[in-house]
């Protein structure tokens, strides 16, 4: 009998082995799978970006020559760089994108953070119909809104003024809101009660309790508004049509024709655009993670 326990336990032992061997053995495939699909990813990004950069190096005619894929006669070509920054005017292009940076993103969080401060903090009769006011937008195309912005931008005599990028980038911004709502939903209600016991007011609340504990909802949010106005075509090319208030995005459509384009001194020109904001992602993408993360968690 008690042979026969052995036997039966080492059977089973064995089968438990078999299928741990089993589980391991999948799990090693999923792994090599997981990297493949990794991989097939990461080229699908960087494939694009290899093939602007070698077009880049090349002359107008040797790219119409030998096409696409064939390596450039000299590796450091670097004219159509130069061509491209002095004929796009890219260094007040940079500036005008700067300034509508500064100035809008400062602008947007600043108002953003109050508005989700007073939808998560105060109780009045027309907070629901605040809610669905703030949420309605997000699901109206915006193109179909383009006639009666341009219509409202242009009586305000805002056309053709850094001001009208400023406006639309600072009120359009409806996500960023429900970003910092639920960042402020999760900072505990005592906080503001003991500050209003020290006799702190609505404003310095805001200011020295709820700011601080958002930073990392705040970091996101900058980013990602940094980002959509360095990329922004539409808006600038609309309302600030002027040849000096020209931005990075519009800059680009200088070196398209209305028949040809010169595409390796458009290539030069796009990578002149697409450094900075990858620069931008390696080094920030921790902040965008970690923030988006943060406050689907809490």
């Amino acid at each position: 009998m008690k042979w026969t326990k052995i036997i039966k336990k080492r059977k089973e032992q064995k089968k438990k082995d078999e299928i741990k061997d089993t589980f391991r053995i999948s799990s090693k495939g999923g792994k090599i799978a997981a990297y493949v699909v990794l991989m097939f990813f990461v080229l699908l990004v960087l494939v694009p970006i290899l093939i602007v950069v070698n077009v880049s190096l090349k002359s107008n005619s040797e790219y119409m020559m030998n096409g696409v894929y064939s390596l450039p006669e000299k590796l450091l070509n670097l004219e159509n760089y130069v061509t491209a920054f002095q004929d796009g005017n890219f260094g007040m292009a940079f500036l005008n994108t700067l300034f509508l940076i500064g100035v809008s993103v400062p602008v947007s969080i600043l108002t953003g953070t109050m508005v989700a401060y007073a939808l998560g903090r105060f109780e009045f009769r027309l907070r629901k119909l605040m809610f669905a006011l703030f949420l309605i937008p997000t699901f109206i195309p915006s193109m179909t809104v383009t006639i009666a912005t341009f219509t409202l931008i242009k009586t305000l005599g805002l056309f053709n003024t850094r001001l009208a990028g400023i406006l639309l980038y600072v009120g359009t911004d409806i996500v960023q809101i429900y970003i910092f709502l639920q960042y402020v939903n999760q900072i505990p209600s005592a906080l503001d009660e003991s500050a209003r016991l020290d006799g702190a007011s609505r404003l310095r609340i805001y200011w020295s309790v709820i700011l601080p504990q958002m930073r990392p909802a705040i970091a996101t949010c900058a980013i990602l508004k940094v980002i959509n106005i360095y990329n922004d075509f539409f808006t600038p090319y609309l309302y600030m049509p002027k040849s000096d208030l020209r931005t990075v995005a519009t800059a680009l459509n200088t070196f398209a024709g209305d028949r040809m384009a010169n595409w390796p001194l458009m290539s030069a020109a796009i990578v002149f655009v697409a450094i900075p904001t990858i620069v931008m992602y390696i080094f920030m993408q921790r902040f965008i993670i970690n923030g988006v993360t943060d406050g689907a968690v809490k």
